[in-house]
């Protein structure tokens, strides 16, 4: 169950997707404009998500609109690219090292 759930963030358009949603609910139309997307591909992506339950959906009237299913899932990614800067800072500070000699 957990790498199905990591296996989808792994695409950086859902990723994306996921980011715009943090901040508010939006529709597939919105969605699509925000990520210069078809709304057929935005909206095969929005059902992988829901598949992992990553996002919810919320009908008002003829629309749908789409958020996160837990706040936390931005935390865990905005961990994740914290580390990964940390990371990246540490190898360039390393190659550049040698440099300086």
């Amino acid at each position: 169950m957990q790498a199905e759930f990591c296996k989808t963030l792994t695409n950086p358009k859902r990723l994306e997707i996921l980011h715009l949603l943090e901040k508010s609910e939006k529709s597939v139309t919105e969605l699509a404009k925000l990520t210069n997307l078809k709304q057929a591909n935005v909206s095969q992506h929005l059902a992988v998500m829901r598949h992992t339950r990553i996002i919810k959906e919320r009908r008002v009237g003829n629309n749908v609109l789409y958020s996160l299913a837990h706040p936390k899932i931005t935390q865990a990614c905005n961990m994740i690219r914290t580390i990964l800067t940390e990371q990246l800072i540490r190898d360039v500070k390393s190659t550049t090292s040698g440099w300086n000699e």
